[in-house]
């Protein structure tokens, strides 16, 4: 479900987006207390990897993936993350986690000489691969999303996983469209 404009009345005091398909994750806790949310994570996953036609990422996210149904799970088997949020290639929108909490996709990290992203960051998981460009309609959605959330919260930077741990990740990958993504936004 794509997000039409944005809109402070659509996401409620917990973090909920009411315009988003929830599917809540256990892989969250609570975040420091007083820390406020400032950065926004872009991310890419499919699961297995350059497959987008199925639920293995929302299994993954909700620990319901079955490990034994695909050779690559096992690299991974016993992984727990999670992203706030999802956006599916047709631009169907998933939340995991509300905002009010710590989802956990960015691992080790660190942003301007603050460790642990996770504290202060909301990741948004685009379905893709570094070798592919996104969709249209993936950018249809992800825009008004980072727009809302730069309403809602005192959000200073919009980076990708490659920014906050750099030589350990390369998502959003070299496809992604920054400079539409910062057109659309500012």
């Amino acid at each position: 479900m794509s997000i039409s404009a944005p809109h402070p009345d659509v996401l409620d005091a917990s973090g909920w987006l009411s315009t988003a398909r929830q599917l809540p994750s256990p892989n969250c806790d609570a975040r420091p207390e007083g820390t406020a949310i400032e950065l926004v994570v872009i991310h890419n996953i499919s699961l297995p990897p350059g497959v987008f036609d199925g639920d293995a990422v929302i299994d993954l996210f909700t620990n319901r993936l079955d490990w034994d149904a695909h050779p690559y799970y096992q690299g991974i088997r016993g992984l727990k993350v999670s992203s706030h949020f999802f956006i599916r290639r047709d631009g169907t929108l998933i939340q995991f986690v509300p905002c009010a909490l710590r989802a956990w996709h960015a691992g080790v990290s660190s942003w301007q000489a603050r460790e642990c992203c996770n504290d202060f960051s909301i990741g948004i998981e685009l379905e893709g691969t570094d070798d592919q460009p996104f969709t249209e309609a993936q950018y249809q959605t992800l825009a008004p999303l980072v727009q809302l959330l730069k309403l809602a919260y005192p959000i200073r930077a919009v980076v990708g996983h490659s920014d906050i741990a750099p030589g350990r990740k390369t998502d959003p990958g070299p496809h992604f469209a920054w400079r539409r993504l910062d057109e659309t936004i500012a």
